[in-house]
């Protein structure tokens, strides 16, 4: 696994490279979880939204997405647990203009809500993310 930038690394996300740009990995996962029949939220370009008030943000987006089948389950267990659905994903550039992605990881979920260990196993990204962005995990 590729390293992440040494001051990011916050309880419970996960940090991967990207080979592609912040837009081409957004536009990869959109289209990977639209065809496996998630329904994508909203997409926000925050680099836009920053610059428009005159500070220089390098490209960062923010997707949200989800699916009842994976959602549903998990909040009549934990009701609590909706705060942190839909799930999101970010991708950014940093200054070498290397692109990242972060996602919260799924054991996160299991000791925050006190999930069962089949309820947080679907909440697992990892092989979305290895699959949509050819990233081997």
């Amino acid at each position: 696994m590729n390293s992440h930038p040494d001051h990011m690394n916050p309880k419970g996300i996960i940090i991967r490279p990207s080979k592609y740009t912040v837009k081409e990995t957004m536009n990869r996962l959109v289209v990977f979880l639209q065809q496996r029949g998630a329904i994508v939220y909203a997409r926000i370009n925050q680099q836009a939204e920053v610059n428009q008030i005159g500070l220089d943000l390098p490209p960062l987006e923010f997707l949200m997405f989800g699916s009842p089948k994976s959602g549903g389950p998990v909040m009549i267990e934990n009701p609590v647990a909706a705060l942190d659905f839909p799930l999101k994903i970010i991708a950014w550039e940093d200054k070498e203009r290397k692109s990242w992605i972060a996602y919260n990881d799924a054991a996160y979920f299991k000791e925050r809500y006190a999930l069962s260990d089949d309820l947080a196993m679907s909440l697992e990204l990892d092989d979305l993310i290895s699959e949509a962005l050819e990233i081997k995990i």
